[in-house]
Formats: structure tokens, C-alpha cells, sequence
């Protein structure tokens, strides 16, 4: 019975130099909804007709996002690799925006920080837009799920 779900993500951590407490928790809590509901199907047919649940894992080399996909059981299935080009712009633009509402909570009045929440989350839309566009035929992701996923994508690429 197909079950086109990841139940487990982890994150290349060598690719990683410094976080914040602020990107640490949203980190967490990305896994952490990742984890409660998502749609992941990748597209490949596999011999032996496995469709989930899935264990993922991500990390970024030379420019592109690796997408390493195994069993429930930990066996690997394949690995997707993206080049990242089209990502650079609005990874940058989310960073930027992210600062800015971290400072904005601390000081800001309320309508501030909705203005800024705003931005933030078109920021972040568009961006589960393109990545749903990359993915294309190669895996099926519902927008929630690509939504977190870019998070994710962010946290790999800070250099402190």
C-alpha cells in the first residue's frame, strides 16, 4: 500500500558552519511539521514497487541540492540532485527578510511585524513554487511540504 510520506529528515550538518537561535528554531519546527504532514512521492518507478514512507536526507555540494531518498528501513532508493542557480536569488531575499522580522518581534509594533510576517511568507511562497517547479516528474510534493523543505534548503546554505 503506497505511503508517499517522509518519516525522517536530517540535514548534511558539515555543510553548515553557524546558526542562530532564531534559525535553530526554525529548523525545528520546519522538521518538526515536515514530519506531521507531508506529501512526498517520488516518481521513479522502483522494481521491487516501493511507494514510501521515506527517509531524506539533504545536502548541498558545489552549487547543487542533493535529495538522497531511502526505505523506511534505511536502504538507499536514489538521489535527485538540483542545481541551485534559480534558488540563489530568493534564498538571499529570504535570508534578508528572516533578519529583518527577528528584529522587527524584538522592537517592532504589532503592524510592523505583520508587514514584515507578509513579506516573509510571499518570499517563502514563491520560493515553494519554484522548488514544486524543479521537482516536476521527478518527485510529487504538496505546498506545505515544499514550503518546509526550502526552509530547510536556507538552513544548509548559511555560512555563518
Amino acid at each position: 500500500m503506497p505511503d508517499p510520506r517522509i518519516i525522517d529528515v536530517t540535514l548534511d550538518e558539515r555543510t553548515i558552519l553557524w546558526r542562530s537561535a532564531d534559525i535553530e528554531q526554525e529548523r525545528r519546527i520546519a522538521i518538526f511539521d515536515l514530519l506531521e504532514d507531508n506529501h512526498f512521492a517520488p516518481e521513479r518507478q522502483h522494481p521491487d514497487g516501493y511507494q514510501g514512507p521515506y527517509r531524506l536526507s539533504l545536502s548541498v555540494e558545489e552549487g547543487r541540492l542533493a535529495l538522497a531518498i531511502a526505505r523506511e528501513d534505511g536502504t538507499p532508493l536514489e538521489t535527485l540532485v538540483l542545481a541551485l542557480g534559480r534558488f540563489r536569488r530568493p534564498i538571499r531575499d529570504y535570508f534578508a527578510i528572516c533578519d529583518s522580522y527577528f528584529q522587527a518581534i524584538r522592537a517592532a509594533t504589532p503592524q510592523q511585524i505583520e508587514t514584515v510576517d507578509m513579506a516573509r511568507r510571499g518570499i517563502h511562497n514563491e520560493a515553494a513554487e519554484l522548488l514544486r517547479e524543479r521537482l516536476e516528474g521527478k518527485i510529487e510534493v504538496d505546498f506545505d511540504t515544499a514550503r518546509r523543505l526550502f526552509t530547510l534548503i536556507c538552513v544548509l546554505h548559511i555560512k555563518g
